[in-house]
């Protein structure tokens, strides 16, 4: 039998600071090479695709979506970045431009609030139900 390689898939959207997040997470890391990035500008043909191929996957389609290993997707991007982190053996709180970003720009938009905002529940509204 033969094993095909898998090679993960990261959706992002453009503009979304989350998204970010883990591009700029895989860039420091020097995993863009290890994964298929798919990013769409909202309002495009690219958008819809990915949401229908999204929809049957997720409960509810949010970016940065990935596909980390066949068939397990995950849309929550401190999970991705967990996940490529251990992947390559490295911390991202040693990385000075990931921790740069996420204590500066990522934390002034509001960020770290509303992610912590809609794990309180369903009715706090996050970043990335407006965007």
């Amino acid at each position: 039998m033969i094993e095909t390689l898998f090679t993960p898939i990261v959706y992002l959207k453009a503009g979304c600071p989350f998204c970010l997040k883990v591009r700029l997470f895989l860039l420091e890391a020097r995993q863009l090479d290890r994964v298929v990035l798919r990013e769409f500008v909202p309002g495009t043909e690219e958008e819809t695709q990915i949401r229908g191929l999204l929809s049957p996957e997720v409960e509810k389609i949010t970016f940065p979506t990935a596909e980390l290993t066949p068939g397990n997707f995950t849309t929550e991007s401190d999970a991705i970045v967990a996940h490529f982190a251990e992947r390559a053996g490295v911390d991202p709180e040693a990385m000075p431009t990931y921790q740069s970003y996420l204590t500066g720009v990522f934390k002034n938009l509001g960020c770290v609030e509303a992610a912590a905002s809609s794990r309180r529940g369903p009715a706090a509204r996050t970043w990335r139900d407006i965007g």
